[in-house]
């Protein structure tokens, strides 16, 4: 499975965000469960930081996906690596259930919540903190060229 896209988003000056599309039980349920790995090493990049979500997501069972579906989402660190209010999903491939939608976006602030608070190094937490990211999951399960190795490690 290809690795997220991860885009900075400089300079853009955000209110309070919300999971787009997530009522507040679905929201709950996106907490994971005690004792799920976190990152150990500090982080020192942009990519650090996506390998680290990326690390960190499981997407939804293979009856609740649709191959093939992508998901953005934007979030904002403050320096010490937490989130700042609530990730907010900007793009999810067109055409999806909403039982499908919701999964993913699920999966998704599962992730976020499991790995934050991220371990910044200084510098990257100086550099990062209020300036909101896009970061994009795409679920190439079961399609061609798709990396299986990853599939049978996250999902066994």
């Amino acid at each position: 499975m290809r690795k997220p896209s991860i885009v900075l988003v400089a300079g853009l000056i955000l209110g309070p965000v919300a999971c787009a599309g997530l009522s507040d039980t679905a929201a709950a349920q996106a907490t994971p469960p005690d004792g799920q790995p976190r990152p150990t090493h500090q982080l020192n990049s942009i990519k650090d930081v996506g390998d680290a979500l990326w690390q960190c997501w499981v997407p939804p069972p293979l009856d609740k996906s649709r191959p093939g579906t992508q998901i953005t989402v934007l979030i904002t660190f403050n320096r010490n690596g937490e989130v700042m209010g609530e990730p907010r999903f900007t793009y999810i491939t067109p055409g999806i259930p909403a039982e499908i939608r919701t999964a993913y976006q699920l999966s998704v602030a599962d992730a976020i919540s499991r790995c934050a608070p991220l371990p910044f190094t200084p510098a990257l937490g100086g550099a990062l903190a209020g300036r909101p990211f896009a970061m994009r999951y795409d679920d190439t399960r079961g399609q061609k060229g798709a990396d299986i190795s990853w599939l049978t490690t996250k999902t066994s």
